[in-house]
């Protein structure tokens, strides 16, 4: 369902053609017709407070050759992707996910930004295999959202407040489907099924893989 390409510092994801993506990325956020998202694996030094990030990334894309595309941001490692997909009652989908926690936050509290800690980033790509509606293609980013959490807190990473972590403070997370019938993706459906066991396997996996690197601290140095 979803192609990868590691091309450093580029992470390459191909839908084989455009599909309607929705997100919340910094290039190309919304809804929006594209056939690759792009990750783009950078340094926390590059990412100062008075650099123009976007203007920047726009055209390192074009210089890229891939201005079309849904692109994604990360100091996460981007070799240590996970892919991974389900299949329910005939409903499919794929993950494609880079998992860091170096900033990570818990809902509903918030920590002073810590410069030195890093911007690891949950970055995920789910591609549904049935196409949706807008309206069913938004539940499913809300099932994407709470596999995500579930995951996180699975990993017993903990903030320095004592809190359990939910998420990063620049996670985003992409929805990929051909524009179609299907109606709902909700917990009760097959497809949302599919959907957060894709999404929660791929996200145990990464926070696994970096817990294993950084410990069990958030907000330090190491976190990527």
């Amino acid at each position: 369902m979803i192609t990868v390409t590691l091309d450093r510092p580029w992470l390459r994801a191909d839908l084989h053609r455009p599909r309607r993506i929705l997100s919340f990325a910094p290039y190309r956020p919304g809804f929006v017709m594209a056939r690759h998202i792009l990750w783009r694996e950078v340094r926390n030094a590059d990412l100062t407070p008075d650099f123009d990030v976007s203007d920047w990334f726009a055209r390192d894309l074009a210089r890229y050759g891939h201005q079309d595309a849904v692109g994604l941001l990360t100091s996460r490692d981007i070799g240590r992707f996970v892919l991974t997909e389900a299949r329910v009652e005939g409903q499919g989908a794929a993950c494609l996910a880079t998992v860091g926690l170096g900033n990570a936050e818990a809902v509903g509290s918030r920590l002073p930004i810590d410069p030195q800690a890093g911007y690891g980033t949950i970055n995920i790509l789910v591609m549904s295999e049935p196409g949706l509606t807008e309206t069913a293609q938004i539940e499913a980013l809300s099932i994407a959202t709470q596999a995500r959490t579930a995951a996180v807190m699975d990993s017993g990473l903990c903030l320095p407040d004592g809190h359990p972590a939910t998420g990063t403070g620049t996670d985003c997370i992409a929805i990929a489907a051909d524009p179609g019938p299907v109606a709902y993706a909700g917990l009760h459906t097959a497809l949302g099924e599919a959907i957060g066991r894709a999404v929660r396997t791929a996200v145990d996996q990464g926070a696994a893989e970096w817990m294993v690197e950084n410990g069990r601290k958030a907000q330090t140095d190491s976190g990527k």
